[in-house]
């Protein structure tokens, strides 16, 4: 079959996309669901932080079967189960069953490890940076849209949205099936498929930075995920006197206005992205080292600094986003969420332009640990959020208890001169590698 590697980048974008929308559709008719089968607010903290739940090992699994099988056949399995079982819950009243049943579509979700798998089995090592930020900017839109649109189209049936975006899966689980390529030439998809085995996978899960990145990315893209599925509920509580005193007064009207600003971090999360590696690209043709501890002479210092960077900003937005809450403005909230995403942005870009150069022959076990971990983060946040006495106190528990030391763990982490990636919880050749 003859293709190009713009036609692979088109059909994971576009799958990857499609997957990330069916992962927040919940999220999206939170406020309708909660309302339906009359939720209190640690409910809701359940049903948005669920979405998460299989992301973790799945990933860890997902990046693995790509290596191992291809990325076409991963792929399509997953979005046809996953539009499956999108169909059956369009068809569900017990709250109980569309709640399990919600989970398995949110399976949907460890999606992006493949897509990172596939695009960097087609593109050159000069080009996968813009190749990757392309394709998981392009597909994180989906949680945004979701946000955004789905309520508008479908009003509180989510029913119909839920059947019609497991419909769309199939056919697009077809298309992926029939046009996909696992790789650009053979001998590449060989490589691997022999890097897959179980030793390999011990030797980047046991790695320090490794797991700094993973919990970089926990820090973005964690916090990302869980921020889509917790904001429509977010501001229909925190903010209901303002979203009321704007005009929006039915349960429809209130979902649409949360969803609204909820989609701002997604979108600017994802539209930031390729700007992201950009910027990783620009520290490190300038040699840009400011921050103290990390490492300055690594052929790739730079792009760690970057990241660092990003750390920090992160961190701020956080305690930012905790003040405006408390003080009542929903403009400045809005605001610093603009500030949020485009903070994102830069974590998420900057690891995965990390990943590449270190674990260059494992790209979906490495794409798997550090993505599929990370997400944890989406499980974990929403319930610190729900779990405070004020709702709007949880973005500054998660800043000083979790991300201060997470960003501590991967400026240590980071501090090797050479070969950070020989440093770990064992020896290279305890787990038979050779660095």
């Amino acid at each position: 079959m003859r293709t190009h590697k713009v036609e692979q980048l088109v059909i994971a974008t576009v799958g990857f996309f499609w997957c990330f929308l069916m992962w927040f559709s919940t999220a999206a008719f939170s406020p309708s669901i909660a309302a339906a089968h009359h939720l209190n607010i640690k409910e809701l903290g359940l049903l948005a932080s669920s979405a998460i739940w299989m992301a973790p090992i799945g990933r860890i699994i997902a990046g693995w079967a790509a290596d191992r099988f291809g990325a076409p056949r991963t792929f399509a399995l997953i979005l046809a189960g996953c539009g499956l079982m999108s169909i059956a819950s369009a068809y569900t009243t017990s709250y109980e069953l569309l709640f399990i049943e919600r989970i398995i579509v949110a399976i949907a979700g460890v999606s992006f490890v493949i897509g990172i798998q596939h695009v960097a089995q087609w593109f050159e090592s000069d080009e996968i940076g813009t190749a990757e930020g392309l394709y998981a900017g392009t597909g994180n839109v989906g949680a945004g849209v979701g946000a955004l649109l789905l309520p508008r189209i479908f009003g509180t049936n989510y029913h119909a949205a839920f059947l019609w975006l497991g419909v769309i899966a199939l056919f697009i689980a077809a298309w992926y099936l029939l046009r996909g390529e696992a790789a650009k030439n053979r001998a590449r998809r060989d490589t691997a498929r022999a890097a897959s085995d179980f030793r390999g996978a011990i030797f980047v899960w046991s790695r320090y930075i490794a797991i700094a990145l993973m919990l970089a990315y926990a820090m973005s893209f964690g916090l990302e995920i869980a921020m889509n599925a917790w904001l429509p509920g977010y501001f229909s509580r925190g903010f209901h006197s303002a979203i009321l005193a704007l005009g929006f007064t039915s349960v429809a009207g209130i979902q649409i206005a949360a969803g609204t600003f909820a989609a701002v971090q997604s979108f600017t999360a994802s539209l930031f992205r390729p700007f992201a590696g950009f910027m990783s690209d620009i520290f490190q043709r300038n040699g840009w080292t400011p921050l103290p501890f990390i490492a300055k002479t690594l052929p790739y210092a730079p792009r760690l600094h970057w990241l660092g960077i990003a750390l920090i900003l992160i961190t701020f937005a956080m305690i930012g986003l905790t003040a405006a809450g408390l003080s009542g403005s929903l403009h400045m909230s809005v605001v610093l969420l603009v500030a949020l995403g485009v903070f994102i942005s830069f974590g998420t870009g900057g690891t995965f332009a990390l990943v590449p150069l270190l674990f260059p022959d494992r790209p979906g076990v490495a794409a798997g640990f550090i993505g599929g971990v990370s997400t944890a983060g989406g499980i974990v946040y929403p319930l610190i959020f729900a779990g405070s006495a004020n709702i709007h106190m949880g973005y500054l528990y998660a800043a000083l208890y979790m991300f201060v030391p997470f960003a501590l763990f991967y400026v240590w982490a980071a501090r090797y001169e050479r070969h950070p990636e020989e440093h770990g919880l064992f020896t290279p050749e305890l787990v038979g590698e050779k660095v």
